[in-house]
């Protein structure tokens, strides 16, 4: 019998084949006080060491697999078994506590892992069940069991509860259709890794999935997140065609994808990528990004110990600016603080950390360490167009203040005679709604604005966005989102200032009409969304995008938004 379990789309696109169910191996262990806590100290030293070779050997095929990127996230794995404060937290439940080796290393981690799930930030809560996965590879090395099965004898769709990175580099990917899990989110490592396959995954479906018979044939839409278990023969001809179209319109857009974006009355927009590394740089190359309209720069800060060094972060941005050439690339100066820890630097606690000291607020704080980036910055910028932002702005004087510690920074290094690169760009991202409702008054001091609809969105409803109790109430195209963002568009272009989007909005299908009719300079984006992109704007004349634009803006809820938009054609 037909029946559809809704879950959270993750991956677009739509796959039909037999579920092979993936059920995790029992790692059951007993607690018990030791006698003789040295050898237990022994056990787990040897455990952790296996299980970092294991990693390494995990690394190496992710890299080839699904690319350097992706892989990265092994790379943080061993980075957390290397952590002397795990380690030692480990050390010190054995040694004064005396726990066996299995309780001391579960509770540890597993203490680790409810502290990020207690974060704000969506990324770093995701980040929790990255530390759970290592806790099992090691805990499975210590009770001696072999990994569960996941061998795919033909072409699958898999369903589990949840799939860690683990899981998920051992499966075969020629025999793989698509993913769906019980649990997690649009950054959960499945949705990242099906993205990055350009397979579809649907996520947070529930327990129900779990049911499924084995072998039993499904369908997933991994843009809309419905799942349609044993389907009638009438919808299974309806969405094989679906799948088909699909796969050829994804290949005419791929083709076309080096081509401008141009409306049929005749604008050009740019569509560039947002990125963190140089294969990213490179994918956005491959799809047709004419630039980088947000370059993220918290990976050369995030899970070490120390800081990144002037010249470690020099080679970092020369490498992806010499990938991207002469395409302008908006680099955003580092976005971490209350949330997302440092280890080098005291954060200290915070009650509220979106809301504190963080990103913009704590490098003004830290001037030294601050201009220890805009250096790497205006060094490996020669020969580039290059374009600074800085996020988390409430002030214009905030900007003044960031802009002085720039010039600093610059003729220290003419001083020394190094040269670095002219005519840089300064922008800010607007995220918060003080800069959007006082976006005129950021006239003269800015050369851009780049509209960051993630936080504006949480900032501007007071909604958590990983809240599941309040998240009806978050999204972009909410009208007093949709307002900010034309105000800071209008108030731009008066003031002859470009403005670019690089929030998840630039590359919702829907959303583009009612951005070009703003007037919507930049699209910026994942570099897989960018054909599809380009594609939508290609179909749109400015001149009907501006009614549509005037149109949602003086309804009353997202709900009125979404019901006028689905009657558009795409």
């Amino acid at each position: 019998m037909m029946k559809t379990i809704q879950g959270v789309g993750a991956s677009p696109g739509v796959a039909i084949g037999p579920a092979f169910l993936f059920q995790q191996e029992d790692l059951s262990y007993n607690s018990y006080s030791v006698a003789d806590p040295q050898a237990e100290l022994a056990r787990v030293r040897a455990a952790l060491q296996t299980a970092e070779i294991q990693l390494n050997a995990i690394y190496e095929k992710a890299v080839v697999e699904t690319g350097e990127s992706e892989a990265g996230i092994f790379e943080a794995h061993i980075q957390m078994l290397e952590d002397p404060e795990l380690v030692e937290t480990i050390q010190k439940s054995i040694e004064v506590d005396r726990m066996n080796a299995e309780k001391a290393l579960m509770d540890t981690c597993e203490h680790y892992a409810q502290t990020m799930e207690a974060m704000t930030d969506e990324y770093f809560r995701a980040r929790a069940a990255d530390i759970r996965d290592i806790a099992r590879r090691t805990l499975r090395i210590l009770l001696g069991k072999q990994m569960a099965d996941l061998s795919l004898h033909s072409p699958s769709l898999v369903f589990a509860y949840d799939l860690t990175p683990s899981d998920t580099v051992r499966l075969d990917k020629s025999m793989l259709l698509g993913f769906c899990t019980a649990e997690g989110g649009a950054t959960s490592h499945t949705a990242i890794l099906a993205k990055a396959l350009g397979l579809p995954a649907v996520v947070g479906a529930g327990p129900a999935i779990l049911d499924l018979i084995e072998g039993e044939t499904v369908i997933i839409n991994g843009r809309t997140g419905e799942i349609i278990v044993n389907p009638d023969e009438t919808t299974l001809k309806t969405y094989r065609q679906k799948m088909n179209s699909e796969k050829d319109l994804a290949a005419v857009e791929l083709s076309a994808a080096g081509s401008p974006a141009i409306t049929i009355d005749g604008l050009k927009v740019e569509v560039v990528a947002n990125v963190g590394s140089v294969a990213d740089s490179e994918k956005a190359i491959v799809n047709g990004a004419e630039g980088v309209g947000l370059l993220r720069t918290e990976f050369l800060y995030l899970e070490r110990q120390t800081a990144p060094n002037e010249d470690e972060q020099y080679d970092a941005y020369k490498a992806i600016f010499d990938v991207m050439g002469e395409r302008p690339v908006v680099i955003r100066t580092i976005d971490v603080g209350g949330d997302k820890e440092l280890p080098y630097i005291d954060l200290g606690h915070e009650d509220n950390p979106f809301l504190g000291w963080r990103a913009i607020r704590m490098c003004l704080d830290n001037p030294e360490f601050f201009k220890t980036q805009l250096r790497a910055i205006l060094r490996a910028s020669v020969g580039h167009d290059i374009r600074i932002m800085f996020p988390m702005i409430a002030a214009v004087s905030e900007v003044k203040k960031a802009r002085v510690l720039l010039e600093e920074s610059r003729n220290e290094l003419q001083a020394n005679g190094i040269v670095c690169g002219e005519k840089i760009q300064v922008g800010i991202m607007v995220e918060i709604p003080a800069a959007a409702i006082m976006a005129d008054k950021f006239i003269g001091v800015v050369d851009f604005f780049s509209i960051g609809t993630n936080d504006l969105t949480q900032y501007t409803m007071a909604v958590e966005r990983t809240n599941k109790k309040v998240a009806h109430l978050s999204n972009a195209l909410d009208p007093a989102v949709l307002r900010l963002i034309a105000k800071v568009i209008e108030e731009g272009h008066k003031g002859g200032v470009w403005v670019g989007m690089c929030g998840e909005l630039a590359g919702e299908p829907k959303a583009i009409p009612v951005l070009l009719g703003m007037g919507l300079d930049e699209f910026s984006m994942a570099p897989a969304l960018i054909p599809h992109a380009k594609a939508v704007i290609r179909k749109n004349r400015v001149t009907d995008c501006k009614q549509i634009a005037m149109d949602v803006l003086n309804l009353a809820s997202y709900a009125d938004v979404e019901a006028y938009l689905a009657k558009i054609k795409p």
